[in-house]
């Protein structure tokens, strides 16, 4: 679906009108033109199907690497999000961190990031969105187990009602194996040190077990950078 950016200007001009604005003094004249196009890139993955980008997957042992197998879970973390509240249509924006079990097949980690973008881009409400995440990988890949965590702050919180400017809503949804909090125990712990508050920068990859492997964890942790 393609938004229609004449309609949204129109109806911001109706709405500046509205709150005892003028919409064409010289400050506001090109604020409805800005909102078409505002709104165009906000809600582009209306009637988009996410599932798309999990169509390409590498099988492990007759693909190129056979010697790469997984033995344990896939993370990627920090995953920079943002989305639109379909309650006040204000934004909330915070990071995802995606693992999932591997069976014989697996994806370009590029791929998850843009099934997060495509669900996102669409009115949404954060437990709804980390739902469908998980519903997206666990029905289109190979996996045993889907764990998908979501850390955001509130445009509805911080600016209005209580402003709560620190306040950050973190969500959980799991598939297969990681609906048991035992097996997920250790993502937790790989994910916890990650999650920023509000307005902090995620931890670099230097400063913990990202990018590391432990002899028995068998997690393979990735952030988002350089992928492919």
């Amino acid at each position: 679906m393609t938004v229609d950016q004449e309609r949204v200007e129109r109806l911001t001009r109706e709405l500046l009108d509205a709150i005892g604005e003028d919409p064409d003094r010289p400050g506001l004249k090109q604020t409805p033109a800005r909102m078409g196009a505002l709104y165009a890139e906000f809600f582009a993955g209306i009637g988009e199907d996410p599932a798309v980008h999990l169509e390409r997957t590498i099988s492990v042992s007759r693909g190129p690497a056979p010697d790469t197998l997984p033995s344990g879970a896939v993370l990627l973390r920090d995953i920079r999000f943002r989305s639109v509240c379909e309650h006040h249509l204000l934004p909330f924006a915070g990071v995802a961190h995606i693992a999932y079990l591997p069976g014989e097949q697996v994806v370009g980690l590029g791929a998850l990031v843009k099934v997060v973008e495509t669900l996102a881009a669409r009115p949404q409400v954060q437990e709804r969105l980390g739902e469908q995440v998980a519903d997206t990988i666990d029905e289109n890949l190979d996996t045993r187990g889907v764990l998908v965590v979501l850390d955001a702050a509130h445009g509805c919180v911080t600016m209005r009602g209580g402003r709560q400017p620190e306040a950050s809503t973190l969500t959980l949804a799991a598939r297969g194996a990681f609906t048991d909090p035992v097996a997920r125990a250790e993502l937790i712990a790989l994910i916890s040190p990650s999650i920023p508050t509000p307005h902090s920068e995620p931890r670099s990859a230097a400063s913990g077990a990202s990018g590391a492997r432990g002899p028995r964890s068998g997690v393979h942790v990735t952030r988002p950078g350089g992928l492919e």
